[in-house]
Parts: C-alpha cells; structure tokens; sequence
C-alpha cells in the first residue's frame, strides 16, 4: 500500500518557523515529483512548492517564495519544506504529494494543520 505521511504541523506565532515532513511508504518515490498543497478553511486547495526527483527544478506558490524551501532526500524516500517568517495568512492544512510530473498528482497525504498565530 502505497503511502505518504506528514509530520511536523503544529501552532507557531507569526514571524516563525516550521519544518514539515513526508515519509513515502509502499514504493520508491525517486522517479517522483514530490510536493506539498494547503488548503485553507472555505478556500480551495493550492500548490504550495514542488520538485522534481533529481532536485534540480523547484517550484513555488508566488506568496511563499523567499520564505519556504522545498527539499527531497531519495535514499529516504523524504521530502521536507522549511517554512520561514510564517504569516497568518500560511495557515492550512498542508498535503503531501507525489506525482510523474510537477502538473499531475497521483498519491496524496492525509495533511498536517499548520496554524500561524499573529
């Protein structure tokens, strides 16, 4: 069974950090795009950041560029995003994801609440 489980969610005052965590099971992922959406109470779901399996390409949400760095580790099957000078605004519920390319998702996490308080 294939899985993607996130860690490292939690409450933190604005201005803060955070690191979050994905740990893929069931496959190797190294052939994978990996990546992370939010979605927010009442909105809709958004990408966040997302790179390729060799890390060389990244990509990110404009409203978080600058502040979060997406990473990937293959030996572990891990991704991770830092998330700095967090803002109100970056509170969510962040998925990971795994997908062929940085357009086409086809595993998802179960998501971990990240609350930015001001």
């Amino acid at each position: 069974q294939v899985q993607l489980v996130e860690s490292g969610g939690g409450l933190v005052q604005a201005g803060g950090s955070l690191r979050l965590s994905c740990a893929g099971s069931g496959r190797s992922f190294i052939n994978y795009a990996m990546g992370w959406f939010r979605q927010a109470p009442g909105k809709e779901r958004e990408f966040v950041a997302g790179i390729v399996w060799s890390g060389g390409i990244t990509r990110y949400l404009d409203s978080v560029k600058g502040r979060f760095t997406i990473s990937r580790d293959n030996a572990k099957n891990t991704a991770d995003l830092q998330m700095n000078s967090l803002k109100p605004e970056d509170t969510a519920v962040y998925y990971c994801v795994a997908g062929r390319t940085l357009s086409n998702w086809d595993y998802w996490g179960q998501g971990t609440q990240v609350t930015v308080s001001s």
